[in-house]
C-alpha cells in the first residue's frame, strides 16, 4: 500500500489499482487526478477537512465512490450520499479495509461546540486519528499519521500521543497552520517521541510518499 501526504491533513492511499483519500479539505491544492478512486473517508465536518469543491472533483471523476463520515458529517456534507459510520465499524471498500474509532473531535475551546470525530485505521497498518488524540485500544499501530499543529493541541499533547501509541513509523500531519520553523520544532518533538517506543519518524512533506 502506497500512501502520499498531500497539504494539510489530507492524505491518499493507493492498494491494486484502488485509491482511498482521506480528508481533501481547504487547505489542500484541488485534486484533479483521481480517477480509481473507491472510498473518501471523511473524519469530521471542518472545512480543513473537506470542501463541497474537493468531493464533486473527486465524485465526477467516480460516480461509484462510497463516502464514509461521522452523524456530523452526514448532516453538513449533505448535497453527497454519506455513509454513517462510528466507532466499532468496519467496511470492506475495494482494496481497503477500514475500522473507525473514537467519537469526538478534541477540545478546542469551552466556547466552542464540541463536534463529531471519527479515527480510520486502514488495512490495520495506517491510523488516523482525525482532530483527535483517540487510541484505537487492542491494536498494534503500524504507522501513524501524527497531527504537528492545530488549535486544539500543544506539542507536548501530540508527544504524549505517540508515546501512549507507540507505532513502528510516524509522520506529520495537520501542519498547515505553521511556519517552517514551526513545523522544524515539530517534527523534532515527534521524532523524540516515536523514538521512545523503537520507532522512526518520516518528515513528509506534501507530495512525499511512503510504502506501507
Amino acid at each position: 500500500m502506497r500512501l502520499t501526504k498531500l497539504e494539510h491533513a489530507a492524505l491518499v492511499l493507493e492498494q491494486n489499482g484502488d485509491r482511498l483519500y482521506i480528508d481533501p479539505g481547504s487547505f489542500t491544492t484541488a485534486i484533479t487526478e483521481s480517477v480509481g478512486t473507491v472510498a473518501i473517508v471523511i473524519t469530521h465536518e471542518h472545512p480543513d477537512h473537506w470542501t463541497p469543491e474537493q468531493l464533486k472533483r473527486i465524485v465526477d471523476a467516480n460516480p461509484d465512490v462510497r463516502i464514509f463520515g461521522p452523524a456530523g458529517v452526514v448532516a453538513a456534507v449533505s448535497d453527497f450520499a454519506v455513509e454513517l459510520v462510528a466507532a466499532g465499524d468496519t467496511v470492506e471498500v475495494g482494496a481497503f479495509t477500514l475500522r473507525f474509532f473514537g467519537e469526538k473531535h478534541a477540545v478546542i475551546h469551552s466556547s466552542i461546540p464540541v463536534i463529531d470525530n471519527v479515527g480510520v485505521l486502514v488495512n490495520d497498518t495506517l491510523y488516523y486519528a482525525g482532530d483527535s488524540f483517540t487510541i484505537p485500544e487492542g491494536v498494534a499501530v503500524d504507522t501513524l499519521a501524527a497531527p504537528a499543529g492545530a488549535p486544539w493541541m500543544k506539542v507536548s499533547d501530540v508527544m504524549d500521543y505517540v508515546v501512549a501509541v507507540a507505532p513502528k513509523h510516524v509522520f506529520p500531519t495537520h501542519e498547515m497552520v505553521l511556519s517552517r520553523a514551526g513545523k522544524d520544532m515539530s517534527n523534532a518533538r515527534l521524532t523524540w517521541a516515536v523514538e521512545q517506543g523503537g520507532g522512526e519518524f518520516h518528515a513528509l512533506e506534501p507530495g512525499d510518499t511512503l510504502d506501507l
